[in-house]
């Protein structure tokens, strides 16, 4: 199974490259290495889930026939490979002024923009 976050997969490649770190963090180092191995080359530097790669689909539908799994799931699996793409895409962000906590009467204030006026007493 594939990391799902770049902290996991440094969490997971320093498990598997120190047995030490391993057994302190109770992940036994053959799962750190199986994790490791099927993460690599994955960047997490844009958004959308990370696909998995053909081989893993392949290992997990083999395992799927075994355990009994219906015939409908492992078709979906199947045409999922099928249709394979690379990555993903990111919406943009709309980037604007901040509003104030509270809303103005005009609706044009905006942080920092506005002068504070001081109260004598």
């Amino acid at each position: 199974m594939p990391a799902v976050s770049a902290k996991q997969k440094k969490f997971m490649d320093a498990a598997a490259h120190n047995p030490a770190f391993a057994k302190k963090a109770g992940v036994p180092v053959k799962v750190a290495k199986e994790f490791s191995s099927a993460s690599k080359g994955q960047t997490f530097s844009k958004g959308g889930d990370m696909k998995e790669s053909k081989a893993m689909v392949k290992k997990e539908v083999g395992f799927m026939k075994k355990a009994g799994a219906p015939k409908s799931m492992i078709k979906h699996e199947m045409s999922e490979m099928k249709g394979m793409k690379k990555g993903g895409s990111v919406k943009p962000t709309a980037m604007g002024k901040v509003k104030t906590a509270a809303p103005s009467i005009n609706g044009v204030a905006t942080k920092g923009k506005t002068k504070g006026k001081q109260i004598k007493m």
